[in-house]
């Protein structure tokens, strides 16, 4: 995402951001490039700050690095006046003003979170101001971050392996499934001036997003955040996943036999088939699938047979690409039961479609599920940011909910049709039973 430069206190995009949401709201571009919303939410005593950094596993050298500086961005910084903080400053800091601070990684992003009394939230701006600016990483934490966080040099778990093997037989090769990123030799403990230098190159404005909601004016909001980070600078940082290679997977078959170090025993199954974003029809598709308990797949693998105690249907998307994935996991020698009794379900779905019935179900539980998304504050908090980094408007669930609504039974079987084809999938198998790793390229029938 291209941040929209605006001058300073000017909000960029205020008109839409309030109609779309119903409430006060204020969506500026600092000029550092960092985004900033600030939207009121009526009788939350807690404000809820998100702020998304493009932190992509893109570049192999870095892997063990970035882990370790997400472990450590609250480990340790230096106040405007130099005085050293320390984890347990941090802390200390954090419950004086009724704070939580958490960090997330996701493939694309590092998420920090904040919960705090909205009377404390100046002081947690400064609080994230200081992370931000002034980090102070010490040899003794990062020691212990990668203590706990080996990372690269443990051969991946099964499941991490046969996800990795199967989308880069998909999609081809791409910087998020590289053997750079799953199965590189440790390297050594990340010192403090390599995590400094990382920190001053990723954890940057440009390509950023800070959301923060609450019972707050958000002009006051607004200005209070330029005034901690207004000297926040550098970016954008490159960390951003490229495309796949293929829009579409390449179809085929693929088999894994279990290695040490793959963690419990058991069969397992993953396909990745085509999809396209926001696609509604193929999202009810999806649903009758393997979205809920009660399945297509569920009642065929699990309750039918016997074969799964696991069993789900999911569309996967970053900026990498859009995909259907099937998961399945039984025990051990099932995964070629597994694989032809899922090509079955899909074939069947394909051709036929889903019963009225099963189109109804499955909206109900998407109008359910989008709902239950936004229950909490802190919940609605990290979706709406979620939906800021990805470019998508603040109201996009309540429009999508207006699309669900209007789907037709007719199109979910014309998305069945078109998307759920095994002929059209990657399929991979892990299992303990199985002698050696082989790969057919012929289409998953």
């Amino acid at each position: 995402m291209t941040p929209h430069r605006a001058p300073a206190h000017t909000p960029a995009h205020t008109p839409a951001c309030a109609a779309a949401t119903g409430r006060a709201c204020l969506d500026t571009v600092l000029p550092s490039g960092l985004r900033l919303v600030a939207l009121h939410t009526p009788d939350a005593p807690l404000a809820e700050l998100r702020l998304v950094i493009p932190f992509a596993r893109t570049e192999p050298a870095l892997a063990s690095s970035q882990r370790a500086l997400a472990a450590c961005l609250g480990t340790g910084a230096r106040t405007a006046a130099g005085r050293i903080l320390t984890r347990q400053d941090i802390a200390d800091r954090a419950a004086d003003l009724g704070a939580e601070l958490s960090t997330v990684v996701t493939a694309e992003s590092l998420v920090v979170g904040m919960g705090v009394l909205a009377a404390g939230l100046p002081g947690a701006l400064d609080l994230l101001a200081d992370l931000l600016l002034r980090p102070h990483h010490t040899d003794r934490e990062i020691a212990l971050a990668h203590a706990r966080h080996p990372g690269a040099g443990a051969r991946p778990a099964g499941r991490a392996r046969l996800r990795a093997t199967l989308l880069a037989r998909a999609f081809g090769d791409h910087p998020l499934l590289g053997p750079g990123l799953a199965t590189a030799p440790a390297g050594p403990v990340p010192q403090a001036a390599e995590l400094h230098a990382l920190h001053r190159r990723a954890v940057v404005p440009a390509g950023s997003v800070l959301l923060i909601t609450g019972e707050v004016d958000p002009a006051a909001v607004v200005a209070r955040a330029e005034e901690a980070l207004g000297a926040w600078r550098g970016g954008p940082s490159g960390l951003f996943l490229p495309p796949f290679a293929r829009d579409t997977p390449a179809p085929g078959r693929t088999a894994l036999a279990a290695a040490s170090g793959d963690g419990p025993a058991q069969a397992s199954l993953l396909t990745a088939g085509p999809a396209e974003r926001g696609h509604a029809p193929l999202h009810l598709a999806q649903l009758v699938l393997g979205g809920h308990a009660s399945s297509r797949l569920a009642e065929r693998l699990r309750d039918r047979h016997g074969l799964a105690y696991a069993v789900s249907a999911t569309l996967r998307e970053n900026r990498a690409g859009c995909w259907l994935e099937t998961e399945a996991a039984g025990a051990p020698g099932m995964a070629s039961l597994l694989a032809e009794e899922t090509v079955g379900c899909l074939r069947e779905l394909a051709e036929h479609g889903p019963t009225a019935a099963e189109t109804e179900r499955a909206r109900r539980y998407a109008l359910g599920f989008t709902r239950f998304a936004l229950a909490t504050r802190a919940e609605e908090a990290t979706a709406l940011s979620g939906f800021l980094a990805a470019g998508l408007p603040l109201d996009w669930l309540d429009r999508y909910r207006d699309v669900l609504e209007s789907v037709t039974h007719r199109q979910v079987i014309d998305a069945a049709s078109m998307f759920l084809d095994p002929d059209r999938m990657a399929v991979a198998t892990l299992d303990p039973g199985a002698p050696a790793h082989h790969d057919e390229t012929e289409p998953a029938a």
